[in-house]
């Protein structure tokens, strides 16, 4: 970029000083490279890769068959070709393209065809990010053509880039410390017409499995979307969360900036940290106390505040060494929690850390976790499914129950737990519909276990839950 004399000139921050805040860390070989913001742009671009992988298709199935086999058309589109094709495309339109595949990576793993989930999995490594001069248009656009007079630093690199926005570092020229997050021009308007478009060519590669229904991922992808291109929403969720974590210092949640905030661009104190996953090297002590501070927190959006950030990407999360304090990031993907759902996982949690059998599988029938009663079939959920479900649910708990502390480190119960559901995946289980809070929720759940069991810590889950098995 280039500035007039009486402008200041965007320059870089040191390398040393750049943290990841919020999305995933731009690699040293991540590009820039142009969002295309037209709807009429990215609707010839997911119809040019639907080309290119049915071209793909029918020149192996020709090869295939000379050679005397006759190929299953999975195969065909499935190919290491095609999953290039596919994960460069949908990170390079960013948006809603890029997040439904995220979206599905997380929430549907064990349903989706192993290599589709890989294919899926690897948008959330991708990190390119807009080109200097895509950027500085976005920016004029959003706080007029003067606005670099105000700074006294910005780095025109970002710190981290995501499907929605990039983040950068800036200082004011009132010594305000800044990170900017800057939406991809064109996401917003372009989100309704993306998801119907990834939509209709996950139908036609007939890759989901028999029985999946798509619909509801790609209507909660729409509604989520539209939430988090919000950005005066997201800043208002931030300054929720700062005001319940006011009076507890293992938190730190950035400030929300409201000045230099706007539809596309959220401004917020910077947050100084490590990645969390950095902990993992800490004494057992410290990364015990991270998990549990950690837990007690998802316990709390749950139970208390009604309100929890539903993205579990450990790039949410900075350690602070300093002070130990554990730094929050990104709540775009803050979701409102229905009380119904609050008051059936009370209901769950107490009747598995209770041993009620008969109680615990009616919660779980609440929740869409297993069939209603007496509704387990060939067409909805089997009932050896069912049983098999429910024993998984109960070996939770029984570990749980009898454990003063639990050991992360072991991934003895996670494995044997991946291991089942695979295995009913792979019988071609179809669960029934689940409320999207749930979802959530449980993908926040599954967010924390990892984490946990990166940092090999243990964590007294007993007592957290502890407060919240009584009636309200």
């Amino acid at each position: 970029m280039t500035s007039s004399p009486d402008e200041t000139k965007l320059d870089h921050i040191g390398p040393d000083e750049i943290r990841p805040v919020s999305g995933q860390p731009i690699a040293a070989d991540a590009r820039a490279v142009a969002v295309p913001s037209g709807r009429v742009s990215r609707l010839a671009r997911m119809g040019g890769l639907a080309a290119q992988v049915a071209g793909s298709a029918v020149v192996g199935g020709v090869q295939a068959l000379s050679q005397g086999h006759r190929p299953q058309l999975r195969d065909l589109l499935l190919t290491p070709a095609n999953a290039r094709r596919l994960t460069a495309e949908l990170a390079r339109m960013r948006g809603a393209a890029m997040k439904l595949g995220q979206l599905m990576s997380m929430e549907s793993g064990a349903l989706l065809p192993q290599e589709l989930s890989q294919i899926l999995s690897r948008l959330r490594a991708e990190a390119d990010f807009m080109p200097p001069k895509q950027l500085r248009q976005v920016l004029d656009a959003a706080w007029g053509e003067g606005w670099r007079r105000q700074f006294s630093r910005f780095d025109v690199r970002p710190m981290a880039a995501a499907s929605i926005g990039q983040v950068h570092r800036a200082q004011l020229r009132d010594g305000r410390d800044l990170a900017i997050k800057v939406q991809y021009p064109g996401v917003a308007r372009s989100i309704d017409s993306d998801v119907a478009n990834l939509g209709s060519l996950l139908r036609a590669s007939r890759l989901l499995p028999r029985g999946f229904d798509i619909a509801p991922y790609l209507e909660e992808a729409r509604r989520q979307l539209h939430e988090e291109v919000d950005y005066a929403r997201e800043g208002r969720c931030l300054a929720e969360f700062a005001a319940q974590l006011e009076d507890q210092p293992q938190f730190l949640v950035p400030e929300f900036h409201p000045d230099w905030s706007t539809g596309a661009v959220l401004a917020m104190s910077y947050a100084r940290g490590h990645p969390v996953e950095d902990a993992q090297t800490a004494p057992q002590e410290m990364r015990d106390r991270v998990m549990r501070d950690l837990m007690a927190l998802m316990l709390r959006e749950l139970f208390e505040f009604g309100l929890m950030q539903s993205d579990p990407n450990f790039a949410n999360y900075l350690f602070d060494r300093e002070s130990a304090a554990i730094v929050l990031l990104d709540f775009g993907a803050t979701r409102q929690l229905a009380p119904q759902v609050v008051a059936q996982y009370r209901a769950l949690l107490r009747a598995g850390m209770s041993g009620d059998a008969a109680a615990l599988t009616a919660a779980a029938a609440d929740l869409g976790l297993v069939a209603p009663d007496g509704m387990a079939d060939a067409e909805t959920m089997r009932a050896d499914h069912q049983r098999r479900v429910l024993v998984m649910i109960t070996q939770v708990f029984d570990v749980l129950r009898t454990s003063e502390s639990y050991d992360f480190a072991d991934p003895s119960l996670l494995q044997q737990m991946q291991a089942e559901g695979l295995a009913l995946a792979e019988e071609g289980m179809v669960p029934p519909a689940v409320p999207m809070d749930v979802l959530f929720i449980q993908r926040k759940l599954a967010g924390m276990v990892l984490l946990a069991g990166r940092l090999g810590a243990r964590v007294p889950v007993r007592a957290l839950l502890s407060p919240y098995l009584e009636d309200t």
